[in-house]
C-alpha cells in the first residue's frame, strides 16, 4: 500500500488484523489502534496457540506496531481468564471504554474520549462485529449478551469524522449463523461508513459538535 492509499479488510477471522497492521506500519510507522469488540484480544495464547483471533493485538504490541498511549478498546464486555487480563492490557498501553461505561456516560462523551485519545495520529480501526448485541449481529463466533445497538455503533463511528484513519477491518462475520443476513448487513454498513470516514481522514475539526458523517459531493 502507498501513503495516499487506505485499505479495509473484511472477514472472517480477526487474526487478519495482525498482517494488516504489519502492512500499515511499513508505510505509516506505528499507529494508534481503535478496537471495537466484546473481547480484549490481548491474551498471550488461546487454545495454546500464540497467534489467534484472541491474541493478535498482544503480538502487535510486542512487535512495536502500536502507539502505546493512543490505542484503546471500545465496547468490551466479554469474559476474561482473571483480572490480570486487564492489568496486562493496561501495561500494553490500552485504554478501555467498556459497554457499561457507555451506558453511564452516553455516546457523545464516549466519542469525546476517543477523539481526545487519538488526536491526529494515524489510526488503524478494527471492528469485530460481536461488539454488537446478538440481537443485531447473531452471525458471529462468540456472541456476547449486552452489546452495542447498531444505532450506537454507527453513531460512535460517525463521531470519528476527520480522524486520520489509514487502515481498517470489519471481522468475525459468520454467514452460516447469520439469520436473514442481519449480521452481513451490519458489517456492510460499517464498511460503507468506514469508506466515508476515510474520505475525510486527517481533516480534524477543532470544534466538532455535530457527529454526522459528511461525504463530499462528487
Amino acid at each position: 500500500m502507498a501513503k495516499d492509499k487506505r485499505i479495509i479488510a473484511v472477514g472472517g477471522d480477526h487474526t487478519i488484523a495482525l498482517p494488516m497492521l504489519r502492512a500499515v506500519n511499513k508505510v505509516h510507522g506505528p499507529v494508534a489502534l481503535l478496537h471495537f469488540d466484546a473481547h480484549l484480544d490481548t491474551w498471550d495464547t488461546y487454545f495454546d496457540e500464540p497467534i489467534t483471533h484472541g491474541t493478535m493485538f498482544r503480538r502487535a504490541f510486542e512487535e512495536g506496531l502500536l502507539i502505546e498511549d493512543k490505542s484503546m478498546h471500545v465496547g468490551i464486555r466479554g469474559p476474561v481468564y482473571d483480572q490480570d487480563d486487564f492489568l496486562r492490557d493496561h501495561e500494553f498501553g490500552f485504554q478501555i471504554i467498556r459497554r457499561t461505561d457507555i451506558d453511564d456516560i452516553g455516546v457523545p462523551a464516549a466519542i469525546a474520549k476517543v477523539r481526545e485519545r487519538l488526536g491526529n495520529t494515524p489510526v488503524y480501526l478494527s471492528v469485530d462485529i460481536d461488539v454488537l448485541d446478538p440481537a443485531f449481529a447473531p452471525g458471529t463466533g462468540p456472541p456476547e449478551m449486552g452489546g452495542l445497538h447498531s444505532r450506537e455503533l454507527l453513531r460512535l463511528l460517525r463521531g470519528l469524522n476527520g480522524i486520520n484513519i489509514v487502515g481498517a477491518d470489519v471481522v468475525e462475520v459468520a454467514p452460516a449463523y447469520d439469520h436473514t443476513d442481519i449480521t452481513s448487513l451490519a458489517a456492510a454498513t460499517v464498511v460503507f461508513d468506514m469508506m466515508g470516514l476515510m474520505v475525510n481522514s486527517g481533516s480534524l475539526r477543532p470544534n466538532e459538535n455535530d457527529y454526522r458523517l459528511e461525504v463530499p459531493a462528487v
